[in-house]
């Protein structure tokens, strides 16, 4: 294997390592928003102080989002039965700590959801048709009471020493001074797509704690900071040429407004130098909120301005709006210097194949790119559905554990004896259809509802999950 190659899958390694960190945190910024701005209308200090509503944020960081943080790092793993064990295993680091342990949630989510999936595997083709949910249930509630008293007496004590050991990390290098040079790696990673890891994954756990006990946090800052972004986009707003100086306007919108920093990526990937004019951007930026001691109550996201206002406590607005102009006008000076002076800047920048690298980059297809270039429709109308590409056949009711199971018990055996090889039948409940489900079968009264859930997926539709001829047809034809 070549140098090259290890290190784009050493890449791709981090880059899915971020997406699940971030992965059990974006679900669920809804709720540290919700907290964010109950603490700062309604505690003492807020703009609303209320002693009835304020005693709502402790139970919101202690109970609230922790445990919705396990349910979601779970069903990443194993869909809604990783997710209650995951919860459930969550409630012993809770109760084992006297901090907010996000950081617990985001070891006991997982792992229970882990292992409830290989318990699930090892009962696969095993349990008697009638006895799937006797069984399923039992096995869950067992295994999520015996991780919760390994995390409650062994897991708890130990991320709580983790989590005191990087706070006061942080506190070191917030008093000597060298926060603003954490932009040296914050800012390149945002374009390897590992923003969200580090913002969520890394930070915001941290940052949290630092809330609770004092109001605000820095750390929420750090990277979601609209500032460095604006600063290129407006630079080649007015020194850029081809595509990407027609394309800036647009995309400094939707980056400082609509909070999405991704779509400036591919503007840096084009002209790598520019990474210079964020970091730099990114260190005024902290430096400049250092010196007015500002802070977020919660994590602001996405990265907008209006995010980044709504988010700040009172008395810290002039510090947050200090410290944006200035990484913005740091970043559009440093840029501005970089494009006037680069030998290529007679030519065309073309933001296409920019944009077509940093999906490369990404490892996936880019929710902005089409901002940055015009794409092509195109249509599946009148294809016949190919079988030969089925990988996930999902049996799905409204619970998703009764009759659906039955019926993905009935055709896993089916599939089984066929001898076909990386089809993968499960079942959950419509609410939960998994979006890279090929195969939907449904009862024909609530086809519709599937449909509308998973309109992508082909979708079957049967009379009696314990008898279809449909059953047959499927196989036939995954054969």
């Amino acid at each position: 294997m070549s140098e090259i190659t290890e290190k784009k899958d050493f890449r791709v390694r981090l880059q899915r390592f971020g997406s699940n960190l971030s992965g059990m945190i974006m679900p669920n910024i809804g709720a540290f928003i919700a907290w964010g701005i109950i603490t700062a209308l309604f505690i003492p200090d807020g703009w609303l102080p209320n002693e009835e509503i304020a005693k709502a944020v402790g139970p919101m960081i202690t109970y609230l989002l922790p445990l919705l943080i396990g349910y979601t790092g779970g069903k990443m793993i194993h869909d809604v039965r990783g997710g209650v064990v995951g919860a459930t295993a969550t409630m012993g680091v809770i109760v084992g700590s006297d901090i907010p342990m996000f950081l617990g949630a985001m070891i006991m989510g997982p792992l229970g959801g882990y292992l409830i999936k290989k318990v699930d595997q090892l009962f696969k083709n095993r349990i008697k048709s009638g006895f799937e949910m006797l069984v399923n249930n039992f096995t869950a509630g067992i295994l999520a009471a015996i991780l919760l008293m390994i995390a409650l007496k062994g897991i708890g004590p130990l991320v709580s020493a983790l989590i005191t050991l990087l706070s006061n990390g942080v506190e070191v290098i917030v008093h000597a001074g060298l926060l603003p040079l954490a932009s040296i790696f914050i800012e390149p990673a945002k374009v390897l797509f590992l923003n969200n890891a580090i913002n969520h994954g890394v930070l915001s756990p941290i940052a949290v704690e630092q809330a609770a006990q004092t109001g605000k946090s820095i750390l929420f800052l750090l990277e979601p900071n609209p500032g460095p972004g604006l600063g290129i986009l407006l630079a080649f707003c007015l020194f850029g040429r081809g595509s990407a100086k027609r394309t800036a306007p647009g995309a400094a919108i939707i980056h400082f407004l609509g909070g999405i920093h991704e779509i400036y990526f591919p503007y840096i990937l084009m002209k790598p130098m520019l990474i210079l004019a964020a970091i730099a951007g990114g260190i005024s930026g902290v430096f400049t909120f250092t010196i007015f001691k500002v802070g977020l109550v919660a994590v602001p996201s996405p990265g907008s301005i209006f995010a980044l206002l709504a988010m700040t406590p009172k008395g810290n607005y002039l510090g947050i709006i200090a410290g944006v102009l200035v990484s913005a006008i740091v970043s559009f000076v440093v840029a501005a210097l970089i494009m006037k002076t680069s030998k290529n800047k007679g030519e065309d920048e073309d933001i296409s194949s920019a944009a077509e690298k940093m999906e490369s980059l990404k490892g996936k297809k880019s929710s902005v790119s089409s901002a940055l270039v015009e794409s092509t429709p195109s249509s599946t109308e009148g294809k016949e559905f190919d079988y030969g590409q089925v990988k996930k056949i999902i049996f799905a009711c409204d619970a998703g554990m009764g009759s659906s199971a039955m019926g993905a018990s009935i055709m896993r055996n089916k599939v089984n004896k066929a001898e076909i090889k990386d089809v993968e039948v499960a079942n959950t409940s419509i609410s939960n259809l998994p979006s890279d489900a090929d195969i939907v079968i449904t009862h024909k009264d609530l086809t519709d509802r599937a449909k509308a859930k998973l309109p992508n997926a082909h979708h079957v539709s049967v009379d009696n999950f314990l008898s279809s001829p449909k059953y047959d047809e499927i196989v036939i034809k995954l054969k």
